[in-house]
């Protein structure tokens, strides 16, 4: 697939140019060759949107193919990739409460599933697909593109558990077990410039630090058990994170809420500042797969896997794969600041 070959040499030059702006300031350089920024041109224009953001269906593509529960999705050139779990047997509760923060009790039994990688294009049909089931750890999460690699977190389907983190040959699908972890990772990006993977636990509580040693490209090594810290925001538990710019990592993920009507789902998008893992922008989503009327009136369009990048007017073109009865469509929309300056 060469187009995927081009656009990892064009996103690594784009962080080549984003790298060397930042360094320059850091030296002290008072005329860099361009004004330093760590924004690339999705975060430029994520920071411009907010609640009054101009939401707009421009799209949907019927899956013809079973999804299963759709978890993370990338978008390269004009293939997409998006991960998914098939649950075989339900988990069943044994009582337990866990705050899935502060503390690491087993809640549930492992239940029994497979979980999948598929590989589609723009018309909805199947190029490609490889399983990512180990035992227990059968529940992948949100994945990431790094411009070489996808990054693809498995674990079992139950907070405070356990993960595999494989890397994945976008062009093969060959899948490389990179290291596992003794918690439920549900999403990891790669930071660059820091030498990390970085990722989040079940609904996002804890984000996870993993040292990088990539100097063998074949077999990166990485230090686990990683560091953790607790997420500062707490209304929405990502599921989907991508990395952007010079550490920033985009988040798309639901709360779910009971009020004296009802539960109500409410979905977000963050904008995570991976050097301080705190939120600097957050972007409220009040839109719903069937608005109300269908057979999903509570299924909050961030619920489930999305991918975002430029349009090339000013706005952001989403993709959305929201399942519901183990089955997803691509549903896309293009985001407008509501003011631009």
């Amino acid at each position: 697939m060469k187009t995927i070959r081009a656009l990892a040499l064009a996103a690594a030059g784009v962080f080549i140019m984003l790298l060397g702006g930042d360094e320059a300031t850091a030296k002290g350089d008072l005329h860099p060759p361009f004004r330093a920024t760590r924004d690339d041109e999705t975060t430029r224009i994520f920071k411009l949107l907010g609640k009054n953001t101009v939401w707009q269906q421009v799209g949907s593509v019927r899956v013809p193919w079973q999804t299963f529960h759709t978890q993370g999705l990338v978008k390269i050139g004009d293939v997409f990739f998006v991960s998914a779990v098939e649950v075989i047997d339900a988990r069943v509760s044994n009582g337990t409460i866990t705050d899935a923060l502060h503390d690491f009790s087993i809640d549930r039994s492992a239940g029994s599933g497979r979980g999948h990688l598929f590989e589609f294009d723009a018309d909805g049909a199947l190029l490609g697909h490889v399983e990512l089931t180990r035992g227990d750890v059968y529940h992948p999460g949100g994945i990431d593109f790094d411009g070489e690699s996808l990054w693809v977190p498995v674990a079992e389907y139950r907070p405070n558990s356990r993960s595999d983190i494989y890397r994945i040959d976008p062009d093969t699908l060959d899948a490389q077990l990179v290291f596992s972890e003794a918690d439920h990772i549900g999403g990891i990006v790669r930071n660059r410039r820091a030498g990390t993977l970085q990722g989040v636990s079940w609904g996002s509580r804890r984000f996870y630090t993993w040292k990088l040693d990539d100097g063998d490209d074949a077999r990166p090594r990485v230090a686990a058990p990683g560091t953790w810290e607790p997420n500062p925001q707490g209304y929405i538990d990502y599921q989907d994170c991508h990395a952007h710019g010079i550490e920033y990592m985009l988040c798309g993920g639901v709360g779910g809420y009971q009020t004296p009507l009802g539960t109500i789902a409410f979905g977000g998008l963050d904008l995570v500042d991976l050097r301080h893992g705190r939120m600097v922008h957050q972007v409220p989503v009040n839109i719903f797969v069937d608005e109300g009327l269908g057979p999903n009136p509570g299924l909050a369009l961030t619920h489930n896997a999305f991918w975002t990048e430029p349009s090339g007017n000013g706005t952001l073109r989403f993709y959305f794969m929201t399942e519901s009865d183990n089955q997803a469509d691509l549903l896309i929309y293009e985001a407008s600041p509501w003011a631009r300056p």
